[in-house]
């Protein structure tokens, strides 16, 4: 029998038809009501002619709605393709044409795109309002693709990530035995891979998700409280933003959680003492991982103290190695299946079945793990990958700036910044960050804008290549936290 990811919805339909599946604001789902919507929608996908093997792209805020068509794309056998629908246009168009997708489903919030039939998540889900008739999309295959989830890579140009039913069922599975789980607030967005992933281990375990329209701190805790949640999982920065407005309202809306979970970035261990000053009823864990390996390492709250600034050991299945360069390797049953129609990046990442991070990595005697750096020219910020690359191009057309170059600055709240490092045309009033931000708005998507600003008078380069000397401009120019 195929590992697949619509019969997680019909399983938890016919277990408990009665129990939340997913909740927003004053909104929810029942496990019923996602499999009666999803197979009208599927209808109406059907209708659209769309089937196995199709990609359907979706450019939305986060909605109850995504969740019966979410369901129904699987079990049409398509591939669901979610894209941040604060890309800019030409964000929007490069990721639309790596897609090549059958339908592009949008809010009405968002521009529709003309690479493809397009059509609003309202009328789709009001037009499978009377569609009863379901065309049987054939025999689904576990390996078939299930979503894509894009990614910059160093150049800035959009790679998409595929992972299939089986992998995502893995990703996802809660164990043998259904014990009580309980619900979780997801913070992510629902373009976004960590939000899918926490949504499928509550549905595979029969439990809610519960999602909020921002990180908003105040948003996060009414939901908690709301819905007694035991499972929080957020990035550094939220945390952060959680923890100010629990101190600033002096209230116990936090009080339900059971498990505070982190990852992403560099956890400081100030924020993680705060943090269990804040929930003392709950169990940190500090995970790493990624939209290509899943989750590689958990670090668990008995080790937090004990192994500050690590990401805990290898999760069932998964093994490391990390090469004379320091990069860390992992190989698992859960990587992704490579990059969609880039066989040359897929080579590159994927080595006689070893996905290779892209991080630095230490391992001590207890093979315990640390992420000491990065590999490759990219920026991890909050979560989201940035391509200095891409930043600098845009920088490039201010008309107050002669050079400019784009590092990562450790943060606190963030893990990383976007950091800018300007040489201004001779005899002009150099540039503010504010300028350079006002510059990016509607050619960027917001988490690529710059934080820091540092204006030089040369950029270091290599004299044969005329490459950016990133580390060194680090090292030299005051770039620092």
């Amino acid at each position: 029998m195929d590992l697949v990811v619509g019969d997680i919805f019909h399983n938890a339909a016919r277990a408990v038809p009665d129990r939340v599946a997913a909740a927003l604001d004053d909104e929810s789902l029942t496990f019923a009501e996602v499999a009666r919507r999803a197979e009208r929608l599927r209808a109406s996908l059907s209708s659209l002619g769309v089937g196995v093997g199709d990609r359907v792209a979706v450019s939305a805020r986060t909605s109850l709605d995504l969740i019966p068509l979410f369901a129904a794309v699987a079990q049409a056998g398509a591939a669901f393709a979610p894209l941040n629908p604060l890309l800019r246009p030409a964000e929007l168009d490069a990721a639309l044409s790596l897609a090549r997708p059958s339908l592009v489903v949008v809010d009405s919030a968002t521009p529709c795109p003309g690479a493809a039939p397009a059509v609003t998540l309202a009328d789709l889900t009001a037009g499978a309002t009377g569609a009863d008739r379901v065309t049987d999309p054939g025999h689904i295959r576990e390996t078939d693709p299930h979503v894509i989830f894009f990614t910059s890579g160093s150049t800035g140009q959009p790679k998409g990530v595929v992972l299939s039913h089986r992998v995502n069922v893995l990703r996802s599975h809660p164990g043998a035995l259904l014990e009580p789980r309980g619900p979780m607030v997801c913070p992510y967005p629902l373009f976004h891979m960590g939000a899918w992933t926490i949504a499928l281990q509550q549905w595979q375990a029969r439990d809610a998700a519960v999602f909020v329209r921002s990180a908003d701190a105040a948003a996060i805790c009414t939901a908690v409280e709301r819905h007694r949640a035991t499972r929080l999982n957020c990035i550094p920065a939220v945390w952060r933003r959680i923890l100010d407005h629990v101190a600033e309202s002096g209230g116990s809306e936090l009080a339900s959680i059971r498990f505070a979970d982190t990852g992403t970035s560099a956890t400081p261990p100030a924020l993680l003492d705060a943090v269990r000053a804040a929930l003392p009823g709950a169990s940190i864990r500090i995970f790493y991982g990624s939209t290509e390996a899943g989750s590689v390492a958990m670090l668990e709250d008995a080790d937090v103290d004990r192994k500050p600034g690590s990401c805990g050991v290898p999760g069932p299945g998964v093994s490391l190695r990390i090469d004379d360069h320091g990069e860390l390797w992992v190989r698992s049953p859960v990587l992704f299946d490579g990059y969609l129609d880039d066989p040359v990046a897929t080579a590159e990442a994927l080595v006689d079945g070893w996905f290779r991070t892209g991080d630095l990595a230490d391992e001590d005697a207890e093979g315990y793990l640390t992420i000491t750096g990065r590999a490759r020219d990219v920026v991890r910020t909050g979560g989201e990958t940035v391509a200095p690359a891409e930043v600098e191009a845009v920088l490039a057309t201010h008309p107050g700036v002669a050079d400019a170059a784009v590092v990562g600055v450790a943060d606190a709240q963030w893990g990383e910044v976007v950091c800018a490092v300007v040489v201004p045309v001779r005899g002009s009033v150099p540039p503010t960050l504010d300028d350079l931000r006002a510059h990016c708005q509607g050619r960027l998507a917001p988490f690529k804008h710059p934080r820091r600003l540092v204006i030089t008078d040369v950029i270091p380069r290599t004299a044969a290549t005329n490459q950016i000397q990133r580390r060194l401009i680090v090292e030299t120019l005051g770039v620092s936290p």
